[in-house]
């Protein structure tokens, strides 16, 4: 694909191959990873505006940065309220970030059933003001949203229009209606349709597996750059695919990961974490279901450095 830069407000990321938002995988440390491998732009795990403005223990720490993250920092939240939505925008736990990207996409039903992510959708009065009222921190906001809540009734375009109007500097569509979560063809003309009403970068998310993935995206979209979301759980280095960033030493870079996330996070979270992530790094490789059976079962750190000493990448 095309690399460039992409210009949000005042920024400028390094290229157009985003890592998109994952809730329970996008921590500081995964994302220092993908930055590593050429991620142009990372965002944090989606975080409740509600949570934060009531003090959530287990909101804030979704924020946490390290002194060395050394990128662009984005944030992602989410809320159905614009005032609680303008009091986190301006809050001091968000002061460390440089964007602030608003979840308008979340299919979970209990986001939803609360008038939150895919739910803004079937209100774009409501949503253009949340985006004012994040705007008013006067930081660049980004909206992420799909094509609609089901696919008889796309409301892409108008949507793109009413959030660029409301002040959004880039938008991200997965190309997929709420009713299709994450499976199923990507509505290739209904992102193309956004991206040709409006002057904001558009980045296209929705099944980028590889080079050839983020080529047809783009062509048959028009996009400016594409958003990577599963595949990087799988395989960090499709970053080095889609922008020719030199592969480094698989097995250092993750004992790196490995190492900071217990340096960062609770021993408990960093165990369960790291186990999963070894599992989803070690898939297709010989023997690899009695491999993930003993990396999920592990029940220490030790016992984790020793199956990871004995993988070869």
């Amino acid at each position: 694909m095309q690399l460039k830069s992409i210009e949000i407000g005042p920024l400028s990321t390094p290229n157009n191959v985003f890592l998109a938002p994952l809730a329970g995988y996008t921590n500081c440390v995964f994302r220092q990873v993908c930055i590593k491998l050429g991620a142009g732009l990372t965002f944090t795990e989606m975080v409740s505006a509600k949570g934060l403005c009531y003090d959530s223990k287990n909101t804030r720490e979704l924020l946490l940065l390290p002194p060395d993250y050394g990128a662009i920092k984005a944030v992602q939240i989410f809320g159905g309220e614009e005032e609680f939505v303008e009091r986190v925008a301006a809050c001091g736990e968000l002061e460390p970030y440089d964007i602030i990207d608003i979840n308008m996409g979340c299919p979970v039903p209990k986001i939803f059933k609360n008038g939150e992510g895919s739910a803004l959708m079937a209100d774009i009065p409501r949503a253009a003001r949340i985006v004012r009222a994040a705007v008013r921190s006067g930081k660049p906001v980004t909206v992420k949203f799909r094509t609609g809540l089901t696919d008889l009734k796309p409301v892409t375009r108008d949507f793109a229009r009413a959030m660029e109007d409301a002040g959004a500097s880039l938008l991200t569509i997965h190309g997929r209606s709420r009713e299709r979560i994450y499976s199923g063809p990507v509505a290739f003309d209904e992102i193309a349709r956004a991206k040709a009403a409006v002057g904001i970068p558009v980045i296209a998310n929705g099944g980028v597996f590889c080079a050839a993935d983020a080529d047809e995206l783009m062509d048959k979209t028009g996009a400016d750059g594409v958003a990577v979301a599963r595949a990087a759980l799988h395989d960090p280095f499709i970053f080095c695919e889609l922008t020719g960033t030199p592969v480094p030493d698989k097995k250092a870079l993750i004992a790196w990961q490995l190492k900071r996330t217990f340096e960062l996070f609770d021993s408990r979270f960093a165990l369960v974490f790291m186990r999963k992530m070894l599992a989803f790094y070690t898939k297709g490789m010989p023997d690899s279901a009695a491999l993930r059976a003993r990396l999920l079962s592990c029940p220490s750190r030790a016992e984790l450095e020793d199956i990871f000493a004995g993988i070869e990448f």
